[in-house]
Parts: structure tokens; C-alpha cells; sequence
């Protein structure tokens, strides 16, 4: 079965220890120090490979470990470096912390290489400690410890359009009548288990990418069946297709279904309401041998009106397709390419909310929080300094998440205790923020 999602424990390799060592030479008792550095543990790196498409390698193996750094030797011999261990995931795979669920990397667009957890430090050995006081350190430095983490894997596929719609409704039957995607296509319900992607060519340099979005039931926004799992494909799309069955063949109303649709997708991700959207209506080659029957051409040219009143005052065309002979899927297809010209060309990368460095190294890195005047405030320290390297605060997103990192680490109880009032200023390393509760 398909697999876009995974859970996976990562650590990085220890560095390894100082050596502990002294010169021992003919004729020169007592012989200076000479011990070694430690190498540095490996990393973990994350490498995007073009060739994988599904996380079902993850299934199999669940813990990653890199190597550690040897430790120093005499003669001031330095130890080896860990190796650094690259994992391997298909382009559009996200990295989350798995406890909080926030965004380590996005491994889309330009990123197709990140490092993720850094292997620790290798210790000095003796020879640093030499002074003039103390000639013969018997002290080396121990090597860095690792970085472990749980992390999730989320893959979230790259495609420019979206297929959505009830289960069985057409949609493989359409994604492989006009791409290179071989779906499986079978008559009853959750036909699809996994998303597909095809490239359309319509010639001349124009096409996009499309995705068959498996069926949607309602309830899928809130985990219902395989909700999320399915709904997270569509995020990065910048057109959605809305595949309904015109014809009725099961007794659904495909008002309705768009309806449910599109509560569940706004349920999920409010801003997937704000995609341009089209409607296929499907299925109009179930009338053909009706043709002679006055009621079923009547019935169905109502459904058509019925659509086209709802949804086209909105701006979302209606076209009557059958995915089946390929009848009006040219039409769908060129106004599917136009509104993919009017809309931000950019690809959707999700932002970085959590750096793994800020919250595993150095975690009780000192701070200061005080009162420089009436009115004005002043927070310094290490971590406080790394953690705005690492934040956007021009994104709404990055400050609401160097806000949380404040609320998290009692900054901000640390404020109030000492009298911070609504209007009040911060200053936090040339930054300067009004405060509001």
C-alpha cells in the first residue's frame, strides 16, 4: 500500500573523547603532553531522491543512527570523523518534529539537501591543557553528546492541480485518459488508495501537473477513514478540479457533493477555499443510448442548469465532460491551463517553525529579562539570540512561532513579574516589540 507518512527515530553520532597521552622518548622522562582530539560524530542529512515516490522504505526501518566520532590518540593523533548518514526521501517530503508537530524542513523547490541533526563535537586532548602551571594535564575534554529525535515524515505530493471528488466518480477513468498515469480502475467505492500524478501535454509547450486526490467522505478533515492522509496532497495545488457524477448514477446530488467537498477542504486548510476551481461534470456518456428518451435528456440537462446556476455566479465554470470517450475534456483542460496562468507561479513551500538546534542544543542556555526604565524592557542571552537567527519575524507564521518559543520558556510570566503593562516596549537584540497581553 501506499505510504505518506512515517514515524522515525534520528540521532546523530557522538563526538568522540580527548585522548589522554604523554610523550614517553629516550632519554626524556618526562615527556610534555600529546593526546589527541576526538572526531566529530556524523550527521544526519536529508537528500531528496528523484527516483522514490512513496515513504514505504520508512515501514521497514524506523531508527537511524549515525556514527560517532572516534576518540584521540597519542602522538597527537586526531580521532576519525563519524560518518554522516543520509537518508533518502521522495521531493515534497515534510520533516516534523513529531511531538509538536511543527515543520523542520520542507525537502521541495530548491531544498533538496538539509542537514537536520549535527553530530557532536570531538573533545581536545590533553596537549590543549598544558600552561605553565600545569605542565601535565591528566584532563581531556569528552566529546559532544548526539541529538536524538523523533521525527514524522509527511509526504505531501507536487502537482499543480487537484482531482477531487466522492469516491467513483471518475476520476482515475480522466487522469489516465489524458496523462501518463496508469491509475487502477475499478467499479466500487475507494478505488484509489493512493494519490497519482500525471503531466498533461497540451501541446505547444503548455501543460501542468495533475493529481487524482483519493475520495473524499465527510468527516475527512476531522482524521475520519483516511481524511488527512488524503487531504494533505492537496496543499501544495493551485487549482482544483471538482469531478462529480452527472448523471446520477448512485443517487448522489452533485451539489451537494461539491458542498460537502469543499466544507471539508475549508475545514482543513481555510486558505484552500481561496484556489480558483472548476467543475467536471461527469458521466454524460450514460445518456447517449437515452438520447431518444425525452425524460433522461431532460433530467440531465437539468442537472447541468442547476450546476451552472449555483456555482458559475461565483466564478467556477461548469463543463460537462465524459472522462470515458474523452467528449468536452479538451475544453476542461485549456480553461483548467488558463486559470493556472492567472494564479502565483511559486511553488508552496511550508516554512521552517521548528529548528532542532534551538531546542536540543544548548537547551538551558542562560538568559536575562529586566526592567531597563518605566516602560521599557530588555531580554538577552544565548538562546534567545540563536532562536532570532533562526526566525523569520517578518512572516506572521515565524513570529507567532518566536512568540510560543517566549510563552513556552516563561519569558513572557518573567515580563508580567515584573510589571510589563499592555503598550509597554521590548528589546530583544536591535528588535524592539510593543507589548500586548
Amino acid at each position: 500500500m501506499f505510504a505518506d507518512t512515517a514515524k522515525i527515530f534520528i540521532k546523530s553520532g557522538k563526538g568522540g573523547d580527548g585522548h589522554v597521552s604523554f610523550r614517553r622518548e629516550l632519554y626524556v622522562p618526562d615527556g610534555g603532553p600529546n593526546g589527541g582530539d576526538g572526531g566529530k560524530g556524523g550527521d544526519i542529512i536529508f537528500e531528496v531522491d528523484e527516483g522514490l515516490n512513496t515513504l514505504t522504505d520508512f515501514r521497514h526501518k524506523r531508527k537511524y543512527v549515525a556514527e560517532a566520532g572516534e576518540e584521540g590518540g597519542k602522538n597527537n593523533k586526531h580521532g576519525k570523523n563519524g560518518e554522516s548518514l543520509v537518508i533518502k526521501v521522495p521531493a515534497g517530503t515534510v520533516i516534523k518534529d513529531d511531538e509538536s508537530g511543527k515543520v523542520i524542513a520542507d525537502m521541495s523547490g530548491d531544498n533538496k539537501r538539509e542537514v537536520i541533526l549535527t553530530g557532536g563535537r570531538g573533545g581536545k586532548g590533553n596537549q590543549h591543557y598544558a600552561t605553565s602551571t600545569m605542565q601535565a594535564p591528566k584532563y581531556a575534554q569528552p566529546g559532544q553528546e548526539s541529538m536524538e529525535l523523533w521525527v514524522r515524515l509527511e509526504l505531501k505530493v507536487i502537482a499543480d492541480v487537484g482531482l477531487v471528488g466522492f469516491p467513483n466518480v471518475g476520476k482515475s477513468t480522466l487522469l489516465s485518459r489524458v496523462t501518463n498515469a496508469k491509475p487502477k480502475v475499478a467499479n466500487y467505492h475507494f478505488t484509489t488508495l493512493n494519490p497519482h500524478l500525471g503531466v498533461v501535454d497540451l501541446g505547444d509547450g503548455e501543460g501542468f501537473v495533475m493529481a487524482d486526490i483519493p475520495g473524499l467522505i465527510e468527516g475527512a478533515s476531522e482524521g475520519v477513514g483516511l481524511g488527512h492522509d488524503f487531504l494533505r496532497h492537496i496543499e501544495r495545488t493551485k487549482v482544483i478540479i471538482h469531478m462529480v457524477d452527472a448523471a446520477g448514477t448512485e443517487g448522489r446530488d452533485p451539489i451537494e457533493d461539491i458542498k460537502k467537498i469543499n466544507n471539508e477542504l475549508g475545514s482543513y486548510n481555510p486558505e484552500l477555499l481561496k484556489l480558483p476551481q472548476v467543475i467536471a461534470a461527469n458521466k454524460i456518456d450514460c445518456f447517449a443510448e437515452f438520447y431518444d428518451n425525452d425524460e433522461n435528456a431532460v433530467n440531465f440537462n437539468e442537472t447541468l442548469i442547476k450546476l451552472k446556476e449555483e456555482f458559475e455566479k461565483d466564478g467556477i465554470k461548469v463543463y460537462p465532460i465524459s472522462a470515458v470517450s474523452g467528449k468536452g475534456v479538451n475544453e476542461l483542460l485549456w480553461h483548467v491551463n488558463e486559470l493556472l496562468k492567472s494564479v502565483d507561479q511559486t511553488p508552496v513551500v511550508f516554512e521552517k517553525e521548528f529548528d532542532v538546534r534551538a531546542f536540543v542544543d544548548d537547551v538551558t542556555a542562560p538568559y536575562t529579562v529586566q526592567k531597563v526604565e518605566d516602560g521599557v524592557f530588555s531580554i538577552e542571552g544565548p538562546r534567545i539570540e540563536r532562536m532570532l537567527g533562526y526566525t523569520n519575524l517578518e512572516s506572521e507564521k515565524g513570529f507567532k512561532f518566536f512568540q510560543d518559543f517566549m510563552r513556552d520558556n516563561g519569558i513572557l510570566q518573567e515580563l508580567e513579574d515584573l510589571g510589563i503593562v499592555d503598550g509597554d516596549t521590548v528589546n530583544i537584540y536591535g528588535h524592539s516589540f510593543d507589548y500586548y497581553k
